[in-house]
């Protein structure tokens, strides 16, 4: 791995930054990173007891915005997810707040069948996948996902409302790597993606 793919990666992975890290994926010096950052535009906190500004992510992806600063090198190396559910109302809302989170590169499907081209042309990292779809249920996903070569590593979370600890315990089996029941926290999903693909 190259010093610029390993910055990538290193980059896509902090939640804090220093004002020299910030300089070099805003390609400024860090005297303007220190400027704005005590003139109030760009948000951030000082470390106690010491001058040291830290910046955290999501000030650092605002003000790259306001200022029409391409967020490539915060980008690159995102994780991939795949969200398979056929409620409108929860595929928008874990879209949102996954692409909002700044980590995941989001995609979606509706059916089983949708599911399986989606996973060969997106290679996800991980699938959400709802347990119960229009054309198959999710253990038929998992069977078809794990016995493509191409795919067969990606890891996959079932959700759902409605299913009974045996039918959780057939899904484990079939291949799943974790479940969890509606209603959930966007927060306990992120938690688990992060468990299992950011580590």
């Amino acid at each position: 791995m190259d010093k610029n793919t390993a910055q990538h990666e290193s980059n896509t992975k902090k939640s804090v930054f220093t004002t020299g890290e910030v300089a070099e994926i805003c390609k400024v010096s860090q005297q303007t990173v220190i400027r704005c950052f005590d003139a109030g535009r760009l948000n951030g906190f000082r470390v106690p007891g010491s001058r040291f500004r830290r910046i955290p992510r999501e000030s650092l992806i605002q003000f790259m915005k306001e200022n029409n600063i391409p967020l490539d090198q915060l980008e690159m190396g995102k994780k991939r997810v795949l969200v398979v559910d056929d409620d409108p109302a929860i595929v928008e809302m874990l879209v949102e707040l996954l692409e909002r989170d700044g980590r995941f590169e989001v995609q979606t499907a509706v059916t089983g069948f949708d599911a399986g081209l989606r996973t060969k042309e997106f290679q996800p990292d991980v699938i959400v996948l709802d347990y119960m779809l229009p054309d198959i249920n999710g253990s038929g996903v998992i069977r078809s996902v794990r016995s493509d070569p191409s795919v067969k590593d990606v890891s996959i979370i079932i959700v759902s409302g409605v299913v009974n600890r045996e039918d959780v315990e057939t899904l484990l089996e079939c291949g799943a790597d974790d479940f969890m029941q509606k209603p959930f926290s966007i927060e306990q999903l992120v938690k688990k993606i992060t468990e299992l693909v950011c580590e």
